[in-house]
């Protein structure tokens, strides 16, 4: 049995911006060249085996390059690059003026955020309007910095 409950979007997304989150830019390559979207929905899901998630929106222009890719990259932003999360925030942005290059796998690494996790494939899952992408971390580096902090709207400097 399904409960379908009436909710207020506009009270319900306030109450969701109260959690602070982390943000990412999440890169795949697709047979026009380099995809990258910008992604707040992002988590540890196990330690053995080591797998993370994070969400697209089914309406997003790039949901299905993601959708049918064997590997992609997860970066998290340190909060001097706000830039690039502008610039994968939008559907027409590109990879130009960015620094980069292709992993072992052909997906686009950024070499300089915070914490960079690169992953193949493992299961995705309906979550409404969104697509739940699970992947296996096969490699991953960390470097010094403070993080991209969203909170309550707006970027924490």
């Amino acid at each position: 049995m399904t409960l379908t409950v009436s909710i207020d979007i506009s009270t319900y997304k306030k109450a969701l911006s109260q959690f602070a989150t982390g943000v990412t830019v999440v890169t795949c390559s697709s047979k026009e060249g380099p995809v990258g979207i910008t992604a707040n929905s992002f988590t540890s899901v196990s330690l053995d085996p080591p797998l993370i998630l994070w969400s697209a929106s089914k309406n997003s222009k790039r949901h299905d390059y993601f959708a049918n890719t064997d590997h992609f990259a997860v970066h998290i932003l340190k909060k001097q690059q706000m830039d690039l999360c502008f610039k994968f925030a939008k559907p027409n942005e590109g990879f130009e003026g960015v620094e980069w290059k292709y992993n072992s796998h052909g997906v686009p690494i950024f070499t300089n955020c915070l914490a960079l996790f690169e992953c193949s494939f493992h299961a995705n899952y309906d979550g409404g309007d969104h697509t739940i992408f699970l992947g296996h971390v096969n490699n991953f580096n960390v470097n010094t910095g403070d993080p991209l902090v969203y909170l309550k709207g707006q970027y924490l400097d």
